[in-house]
């Protein structure tokens, strides 16, 4: 993507680009040479590079709003503007909802909902005032375009981030665009922990139309692309980064010859 995508001297902020598709998104954007600033609640283990140059973290916790507003200051601060936001922070554990409560379904609407906002609240006071303007990007899921279960509370969140995203279109436009990414299966370092081990993997990659997981630079070059001027007229957009989708359950339980 770097090849024909020139971000340099675009400034980017990626949430919870340290690990797993939020460091393939940093990757993607460095490779592009962008420059990149990461934040999540811990810093990496290493230091997230690409192309022979490396992305700046900043500890923030998403859910304290004056935090966000500090933080989004001190990119203005060092950088002097700001051309893309990556809301990809997020994420949820399994949980069927006859054992879930009310406390955790909040806590999982503030950081895959809300946090989202508040950090498009803030980058918004940036990119408004740019001659460029700007682009938000949101980090979606298939949870919330189909039933979700065991992660239900994350499938409406992301729903709502998706609906979220198409208001923000039209409220911002001309200035800043607004896109969402909607994500299915991404092989990542955690990969394990839902599908077990590589045949498992693998096994749950055959049920993807093109027969695997995604990367995550795969869904990084997604990003670049939206990012970038060759997207100038995309705002309000739903991109599907999910290999075809799920295959139908139907297809494999039919039993009509053809």
């Amino acid at each position: 993507m770097a090849a024909i995508i020139d971000l340099s001297g675009h400034v980017a902020v990626v949430t919870g680009g340290t690990r797993g598709v939020g460091a393939g998104i940093t990757r993607a954007l460095l490779a592009a040479g962008a420059e990149v600033v990461t934040c999540a609640r811990r810093p990496p283990d290493r230091p997230v590079e690409a192309a022979g140059r490396t992305a700046r973290f900043r500890p923030l916790d998403l859910r304290e709003p004056d935090a966000v507003g500090a933080f989004f200051d001190r990119v203005r601060d060092d950088h002097g503007r700001l051309d893309t936001l990556v809301n990809n922070a997020g994420g949820t554990p399994f949980r069927l909802l006859a054992d879930s409560d009310p406390h955790h379904a909040a806590r999982l609407v503030a950081l895959n909902l809300v946090a989202p906002l508040t950090a498009s609240l803030a980058a918004y006071e940036l990119m408004r005032g740019q001659e460029r303007g700007g682009s938000i990007l949101m980090i979606g899921s298939v949870s919330g375009t189909r039933p979700s279960p065991g992660t239900a509370v994350y499938g409406a969140a992301k729903a709502g981030l998706d609906n979220l995203a198409r208001s923000m279109a039209v409220e911002w436009a001309p200035r800043v665009r607004v896109n969402t990414l909607v994500l299915g299966m991404v092989r990542t370092e955690l990969s394990h922990l839902h599908y077990g081990d590589e045949d498992g993997i693998a096994s749950v990659g055959r049920t993807v139309p093109l027969g695997r997981l995604a990367e995550p630079t795969e869904i990084g070059d997604a990003c670049v692309f939206l990012a970038s001027d060759r997207a100038a007229y995309i705002s309000g957009a739903s991109l599907h980064v999910h290999g075809g989708g799920e295959r139908p359950a139907f297809l494999d339980a039919a039993t009509v010859n053809h």
